[in-house]
């Protein structure tokens, strides 16, 4: 089945080692994400980038950087997004959140999973 939509899509710019409690941060988030129902959340791990404080984290050889950038994407329509950001305030001490509109087509089969 195909559908189609306008909908947000949030991202949230953390580093590898923030941490929620006893987990890391972007482990957190997801978990939250899908506790609110959001549609889908995907994690990615950058080799380099820097953030507010200007300070370069990169995967090289003789970098042992522990605190690689951590991008989390999250879609879904914007009500869901928007009444998610409140979760978020709480969670993100440090990082950066962006909002995009974007066309969103989702392809799926059948019912979902049981949890």
């Amino acid at each position: 089945m195909k559908t189609e939509g306008t909908g947000k899509l949030l991202r949230i710019f953390v580093g590898e080692s923030d941490r929620w409690g006893h987990q890391p941060l972007y482990t957190a988030v997801v978990e939250a994400a899908r506790a609110a129902g959001l549609g889908g959340a995907t994690v990615f791990k950058g080799i380099e980038g820097y953030g507010g404080h200007s300070i370069v984290h990169a995967a090289r050889v003789f970098d042992l950087s522990s605190d690689l950038p951590i991008l989390i994407e999250i879609v879904d329509i914007e009500e869901k997004i928007r009444a998610f950001l409140p979760r978020l305030d709480e969670m993100v001490k440090e990082g950066m959140v962006t909002l995009e509109t974007v066309e969103i087509i989702a392809y799926r089969m059948g019912a979902p999973k049981a949890r």
